[in-house]
């Protein structure tokens, strides 16, 4: 039962037509909620084992208790929305089928293709990507149990890069019981308080410190990292370099190694959070004729809808990676496209 403060808003009646949402994550899910309120018979896919995206296997257990997520699909539930798990569209589950079977089609699959490391020593046991790192995790406090887990109990600790999928790692080693925790970040520290030439109502460019960070390790800013050894195949030491950024005359400034600044740190685990590139690649966009744009996104026009006639994309899949809040406002503005195209 929903709990009585998030009470179930069924349709007055049916449409009759039925819609595919690819992905459950906080788009998928805002766009299914707001199109089966309005009476289309909606069926959100997720390729994992439970549903929520990022939400439930990117976000820590101690940052946002899973507990809402599943408070909201029992009033999807409640308001006709089906869920299907375990279903990867595009692979086990033919784009053929949902073609057929539906009146259209919502892709919000994410932008979860991961930014990548090419430094020597990259293929070393122990240095992974952030999200592989939280999902183990995430499935452990839903009660799974994982053979081979990384785990970071006595263990030093690297991450790379300093935005929110970085501080969760920090947050996540400190709570197994890490040896040390490192955080290395390539941007030289922010200021305490705005610049100069950074004036409101700009995006203000200060030191924020998450409550990872408070809770312990270090943080270094403005390094860049160069190698990875280890003994055995797995990783043992971190090789960076300090770097300052250098002004370039009509353009961004130029990341500039500073001689003799070499450093060495001790690594047992290395994670890799320097954010995403944009989405995966997928058959279904070939399937379907999809067209992207330079960065690799999904193109579409004002009402979410791409260049195939009733296929729509939502969230970053086509904004880039971004922030929850926009991932929402993203699929509902795609369920009002879905269903003016559709009435």
């Amino acid at each position: 039962m929903c709990s009585s403060d998030l009470k179930p808003l069924p349709p007055e009646k049916p449409t009759g037509k039925k819609v595919a949402v690819v992905g459950s994550g906080p788009a998928g899910l805002a766009c299914a909620q707001q199109l089966a309120r309005v009476g289309h018979a909606v069926t959100l896919y997720e390729r994992a084992d439970r549903i929520g995206g990022l939400l439930r296997y990117g976000i820590p257990e101690f940052k946002m208790e899973k507990r809402h997520i599943d408070r909201r699909m029992e009033q999807m539930k409640a308001e006709g929305v089906t869920f299907v798990t375990n279903a990867n569209v595009g692979h086990n589950v033919p784009i053929e089928d949902l073609k057929k079977n539906f009146d259209a089609i919502v892709l919000c699959g994410g932008a979860t293709q991961a930014r990548n490391l090419n430094v020597p020593g990259r293929e070393l046991s122990g240095v992974h990507f952030a999200v592989e790192y939280l999902t183990q995790s995430n499935k452990v406090q839903e009660g799974d149990k994982l053979e081979g887990q990384i785990h970071a109990k006595d263990k030093h600790v690297i991450v790379i890069g300093g935005g929110d999928t970085g501080a969760d790692c920090i947050g996540t080693a400190h709570r197994q019981g890490a040896k040390s925790v490192t955080s290395l970040e390539v941007l030289p520290k922010p200021p305490a308080e705005r610049a100069a030439n950074n004036p409101w109502p700009e995006w203000a460019r200060i030191l924020r410190v998450a409550g990872a960070h408070e809770e312990g390790g270090e943080i270094l800013y403005g390094v860049s990292t160069k190698e990875f050894t280890g003994e055995n195949g797995a990783v043992k030491k971190l090789k960076g370099v300090k770097i300052e950024w250098v002004p370039q005359p009509g353009g961004p400034p130029k990341m500039q190694e500073i001689p003799g600044s070499e450093f060495e740190l001790p690594a047992d685990l290395v994670f890799l959070a320097m954010g995403f590139t944009g989405p995966e690649k997928n058959p279904l966009f070939e399937k379907l004729g999809i067209e992207l744009d330079q960065r690799s996104n999904v193109k579409a026009d004002a009402n979410k809808m791409t260049n195939v006639p009733g296929v729509f994309v939502a969230g970053d899949m086509t904004r880039g990676q971004s922030l929850i809040v926009w991932a929402i406002s993203e699929g509902r503005k795609a369920a009002q496209g879905v269903d003016k195209w559709l009435m």
